[in-house]
């Protein structure tokens, strides 16, 4: 566990030292936060829902999803479990996210995501609502390192919530409904 909280902490100095420079180099830069939930209604018991929020088993409903795992060795979801991923364009070429929560028996996790302009938590809780549906309150807080940043969130957010996550609905479903089937 202290490898994990060594792991966030160095994280969390990252982000703060990234901030210290950036408002060095414009006094008058001011970071905004944005934030968004929504919540997905998925037709499938908890116990299988859940680990689909992980790093590696969204790959099975999210088209294009490949995260490069750098900790630990395998791919397992623990809190300081790290990765990257490639940027989504705007001049930012990859993500750095890391397991910052994972309590499996609250089926929650969360994790936090890097880039030199912005910091981002996502936070996926899901709740039993009946033998075989599952609603998942997903939560996307957005905080600029510069005016750069600022903007992209902004921008992210809108475009993130766009149809209120229904299309990460629409994919796990038919993900679910495929793999029972089978």
């Amino acid at each position: 566990m202290k490898k994990n909280q060594l792991i966030i902490t160095v994280f969390i100095f990252f982000i703060i030292t990234n901030v210290g420079s950036h408002q060095m180099k414009n006094t008058n830069f001011k970071s905004e936060k944005v934030s968004k939930t929504a919540t997905i209604i998925l037709d499938e018991n908890i116990s299988t829902v859940f680990p689909l929020f992980g790093a590696f088993e969204e790959r099975k409903w999210a088209k294009g999803w490949d995260p490069d795992l750098i900790y630990p060795d395998t791919e397992i979801i623990e809190e300081g479990t790290t990765f990257k991923t490639k940027g989504h364009g705007h001049g930012e070429s990859e993500f750095l996210w890391i397991v910052s929560k994972y309590e499996p028996e609250k089926f929650l996790i969360q994790y936090l995501v890097s880039t030199e302009n912005r910091y981002w938590a996502i936070t996926v809780t899901c709740k039993a609502i009946e033998a075989d549906k599952t609603s998942a309150e997903i939560t996307y807080a957005f905080i600029g390192l510069n005016e750069m940043g600022n903007k992209l969130n902004e921008h992210s957010l809108a475009l993130m919530y766009k149809n209120d996550l229904k299309d990460w609905e629409e994919a796990i479903n038919n993900y679910l409904k495929n793999t029972s089937n089978k």
